[in-house]
């Protein structure tokens, strides 16, 4: 199938490409975990991949973020940058490999980054780790910043939870200008209020990235399971829309093939050496 209507990159994008859209057109972001997801997702001209800790819950049954490990975030991410073609990678930095210090932050992202190839570290917080992200940004290293709520933080934030209601929008402010003044390449809002992530897109420099933050951030993500309701009648946050209904196609798929072996269809003549 073309996927020249969908915008599909004829070139590796790069993080200028994503930050010379800003005020032009918004662009897309999907998480993927995996090779053959990375690799349809290339071809229906996705412009960047988020190779995020929620794989912990959709891949690897984890009931928190925080439990998956380097080792299986370098093993996706790997994966993934070899299906991505032109896309850009971004790859979290799992928790506990970079809050201790500004040192083991750089150690983990090249380490992630050499292991993987993917492009861009993203990491959760913001005035709180701008230390983080210009030693980060000293070492060469391009970075997605991520404020608002944190799931790595889900504890400290009192559960799923809107950050930046009421007086709390002066902390997401604070927090989006630490990160543009530390040097972050680019920012996720996770549940932040749309009249606030527009007003701060409206006077942020760099490329903000919604979930759960209304229209008018300059690019969106979603969780791909979420969006292509994997888990049929899963649970799926205010913020997600069913773009397809890929479980339930799955479903029947496996249910056709148990039914064919059962009813010795399948294999046929035609699938005989």
């Amino acid at each position: 199938m073309s996927t020249q209507g969908y915008l599909l990159p004829t070139k590796q994008v790069r993080v200028t490409d994503l930050q010379a859209l800003k005020g032009q057109r918004p662009w897309a972001m999907l998480t993927a975990y995996d090779y053959a997801t990375a690799k349809l997702f290339a071809e229906a001209g996705i412009e960047c991949i988020l190779v995020g800790d929620s794989a912990a819950n959709v891949v690897l049954g984890y009931d928190t973020t925080t439990k998956i490990s380097f080792d299986e975030m370098a093993m996706l991410a790997a994966a993934v940058v070899r299906g991505a073609g032109n896309a850009l990678v971004v790859v979290d930095l799992p928790f506990g490999t970079y809050e201790a210090s500004d040192e083991q932050c750089v150690r983990s992202a090249t380490e992630m980054l050499h292991r993987t190839g993917g492009h861009v570290i993203k990491i959760e917080g913001g005035v709180r780790m701008a230390s983080r992200i210009r030693a980060l940004k000293a070492a060469g290293i391009a970075v997605c910043a991520h404020v608002g709520f944190t799931p790595q933080s889900v504890n400290g934030l009192g559960g799923f939870k809107v950050q930046g209601r009421g007086d709390a929008a002066d902390a997401v402010r604070a927090d989006v200008t630490a990160v543009v003044e530390a040097g972050a390449d680019m920012v996720v809002f996770e549940m932040v209020p749309a009249a606030l992530a527009a007003e701060i897109t409206r006077n942020c420099p760099i490329p903000t990235i919604g979930i759960g933050a209304g229209i008018d951030t300059d690019a969106q993500v979603l969780v791909w399971h979420d969006m292509a309701a994997m888990f049929p009648g899963g649970h799926r946050p205010k913020f997600v829309e069913v773009f397809g209904e890929v479980g339930e196609q799955l479903i029947r798929t496996a249910a056709a093939y148990k039914k064919a072996v059962a009813e010795k269809t399948f294999p046929g003549e035609r699938h005989n050496f």
